[in-house]
C-alpha cells in the first residue's frame, strides 16, 4: 500500500538481557519506534493525530524472531502500511542488522482507530484519509 521507511538505530546495553541479546519484549518498542519515524517521514506525528482526535491503540501485535541482535549493533527497522480495515490499519515491520542486512525480526502491530473516549471510528476519519493517500 505505501512506501517503506527505514529508520536505523544502535543496540543500547540497557536492551539486552543477561545472555547479551536483546529481550524480546524491546523489538515491539522498536515496532513502535518505526511506526512513529513513518507517519513523520511522511509529516505527520502521532500527537497530530490526537489532535485532529484520532487515537491508535494496538489491539494485536506478532513478531517472528530471526537472530539476536546484541550490544551496539546497528540495526534498521523498516516500516509500511499493511491492512487496513473500516476500524483498524496494521502497521508491518522488518529489522535488519547493518551493513549484512541480516534478518533480526519481522511483524506486525493492529491498531484500532479511537475517539479521545475510546469508541471505534469506523469508515471515514482523518488518519484514514491521509493512510489512502500514500498508496496513491
Amino acid at each position: 500500500m505505501s512506501s517503506e521507511i527505514p529508520f536505523t538505530l544502535r543496540v543500547r546495553y540497557g536492551d539486552t538481557d543477561q545472555m547479551g541479546v536483546v529481550y524480546y519484549a524491546n523489538y515491539l518498542y522498536w515496532f513502535e519506534v518505526g511506526r512513529t519515524e513513518f507517519c513523520r517521514a511522511f509529516g505527520k506525528s502521532y500527537a497530530d493525530w490526537e489532535a485532529e482526535g484520532v487515537f491508535l491503540p494496538v489491539v494485536e501485535s506478532h513478531c517472528r524472531y530471526r537472530h539476536p541482535a546484541r550490544y551496539e549493533d546497528q540495526i534498521t527497522v523498516y516500516t509500511k502500511i499493511g491492512e487496513m480495515k473500516s476500524s483498524s490499519v496494521v502497521f508491518e515491520c522488518r529489522i535488519e542488522r547493518e551493513p549484512d542486512r541480516k534478518p533480526i525480526a519481522s511483524g506486525w502491530t493492529r491498531h484500532a482507530f479511537v475517539d479521545r473516549k475510546g469508541k471505534i471510528l469506523r469508515g471515514d476519519n482523518p488518519l484514514r484519509r491521509w493512510i489512502e493517500t500514500l498508496g496513491e
